[in-house]
Parts: structure tokens; C-alpha cells; sequence
């Protein structure tokens, strides 16, 4: 096991980590769950006997069609029919037009749409999680291995809420300001609590309300996030996936030859899936309201042949 830095890692560290940490071969030459292993059954028992008052608890941003600074692409939605016109149609057309429907397109990853990232969205050198090709991602076939129908049996664990602008005493960090290790493990002193293997870990940096109240960090600007020096602690804890309010890469990289560290680490070399963008504000409202920061956490991506990742929304039950 890797030494948990106390100080933003050097770039050679970090291509070494990149072997060190290694989780290839784990759980068999031919995996493709990587860190969703550490989920088990009695995992999942742990986690239902946490739901206490049946409260639940949204950690996903609106997906919508307008445009924000923010905005990576925009999502299209073309109605197939409507309500319109209606009460003016003809008896015979009000047969056929019987319902709304319509077409909604969207490319979810980016910094806008709260999304899992499947081990099929990053490569390293020409591999995947488990050492598989990257060329297995084709632009015909899409991801003929690591697709998210992986976790097409849903996923539903304990949830852990870190939230380190508690830690900080601040309303959000500041695009210069990383979370790092020892910022992880004095949120857990403060909120008493301890994350452990097979948890869905959830780090609050409040940049979804610094979004929401000035209209700062749009594609353009520097933003923060989980430093890459945190990847050791997280494999030495077990961490199952990690979600947070950002989209988990502090933008400008630290590094030259590696633009998204912490995506790269994650993804490839502890086969850790990820969730992005997720908003956090109303969840941090309900942990402080009971002095509590875990509890039950539901994922159901969609079952998307062949695909990266699945639009999501994460519920978290009390």
C-alpha cells in the first residue's frame, strides 16, 4: 500500500501510482465490476437496517434543455405530439392523438448532468480497467466491454457524506483549494463517522451552491475537487464509488502528461466507478438535521447497451 500524502504528489508519483495501486486481476483476469465487488450482500443488509424514518433524499441536478455557462452540451428535446390543440380537433384526430410524448438526446458526461462513469470511460496508455484494450470502445459498437450494463442490477449500498466546507468553515472551497486526505479524515472526526469498505463515499465541496448563488465555475474557469493524492486513501479504505458535487478532476490539472488524474486513477488502476456532478446541498440539510452522515444509498442506471455511463439519480434513504 501507497504512503497517504500529506501534500500535492508529484507527477512521477502519480504514474507510479498508476502501477502501485493497482487493483488489475483482483477479482479475476475477466472483471468488469472492479470496486461494485466490494459491495456484498451482508453490505447491502448493513445498508437497508440504516433506514430509520423511510425520509428520501434526491442527489441529482435537473437535467434541462437551457443553456447555463455552466452547460458542457446542451440536452435537445424535440416533442414527438403535445397537448396542443386538443379541444379544436376533429373527433377523428383526438382518436389518434391520445397522448405527449418526445424525443430528449443528450451527451451526460461533462459538468452538468449527475452521472456514473463506467470503467469503460477512460483508458490509460491503451488499456481499460483489468488491462483490456481501449480499443474494445468502438465508434460502431460502443463499449463492447466495461459498459454501464455492468451495473444493470442496480446498486445500493451504505452512503457516506463528507462534508468538507464544514471542515473548512466555508460556504464552498475555492477553485484553488483541493480536498485533500487529511481534509477527508477530519470530516469524518467532526461528523463522527468512518467510511468503510463497499461504502459509496460522497464529498461535499459545496460547488454546486457557489454555481447556484453567483454563477462562478463555468467550463472556462479553474475548478476544485478531490485531489489525486487522495486515490491511496480511497483504495486503502475500500471505497466501492465516489461521487461528489464537482465533476471529480480539479480543473487546471496539476500535471502535464495527466489531464484528468483523479479520473484516470479511479477508473483504470482501481477500477472505481464515479459519479459526477451530483448535487449534495439538500443531502448535507438532512445529515446535519439528524447528526448523521450515513446512510442507505440507491443507484439505478439506466440499462444502456454498449454504453460509457448512464444519466442518474442517486437516492439516499434515512
Amino acid at each position: 500500500m501507497a504512503d497517504i500524502p500529506t501534500k500535492i504528489p508529484s507527477e512521477a508519483q502519480v504514474l507510479e501510482w498508476m502501477t502501485s495501486l493497482s487493483n488489475w486481476g483482483r477479482w479475476g483476469e475477466d472483471d468488469q465490476k472492479g470496486c461494485l465487488n466490494l459491495i456484498t450482500p451482508d453490505k447491502r443488509k448493513q445498508a437497508a437496517a440504516l433506514v430509520q424514518d423511510g425520509v428520501t433524499v434526491s442527489c441529482a441536478r435537473p437535467i434541462t434543455t437551457e443553456i447555463h455557462p455552466d452547460t458542457t452540451f446542451q440536452v435537445q428535446r424535440y416533442m414527438v405530439d403535445s397537448g396542443e390543440g386538443r379541444d379544436t380537433d376533429p373527433p377523428e384526430r383526438r382518436l389518434v392523438r391520445r397522448g405527449a410524448s418526445e424525443f430528449i438526446g443528450m451527451v451526460f458526461h461533462g459538468q452538468t448532468i449527475t452521472h456514473i462513469d463506467a470503467l469503460s470511460h477512460y483508458s490509460w496508455q491503451g488499456r481499460l480497467y483489468n488491462g483490456k484494450p481501449a480499443s474494445l470502445i468502438t465508434s460502431r459498437e460502443g463499449a463492447q466491454s466495461h459498459s454501464i450494463e455492468v451495473a444493470s442490477q442496480g446498486i445500493v449500498t451504505r452512503g457516506v457524506l463528507l462534508d468538507i466546507t464544514r471542515v473548512r468553515g466555508a460556504d464552498w472551497l475555492e477553485p484553488t483549494d483541493p480536498v485533500m486526505p487529511e481534509d477527508l479524515e477530519a470530516a469524518e472526526r467532526l461528523e463522527g463517522v468512518r467510511v468503510e469498505e463497499g461504502d459509496i463515499l460522497l464529498v461535499r465541496t459545496g460547488n454546486y451552491r457557489m454555481r447556484l448563488e453567483t454563477g462562478r465555475v463555468p467550463n472556462t474557469q479553474p475548478m476544485t475537487a478531490c485531489q489525486v493524492a487522495c486515490t491511496p486513501w480511497f483504495k486503502e479504505r475500500g471505497v466501492a464509488m465516489l461521487g461528489t458535487d464537482t465533476s471529480n478532476d480539479i480543473r487546471p490539472s496539476h500535471y502535464a502528461t495527466v489531464t484528468a488524474p483523479l479520473h484516470t486513477v479511479s477508473l483504470v488502476t482501481l477500477g472505481m466507478w464515479l459519479i459526477d456532478n451530483t448535487n449534495l446541498e439538500q443531502l448535507a440539510e438532512a445529515c446535519a438535521e439528524r447528526n448523521r452522515y450515513e446512510f442507505m444509498l440507491s443507484l439505478g442506471p439506466l440499462v444502456l447497451r454498449n454504453v460509457t455511463g448512464s444519466p442518474v439519480n442517486p437516492i439516499a434513504i434515512f
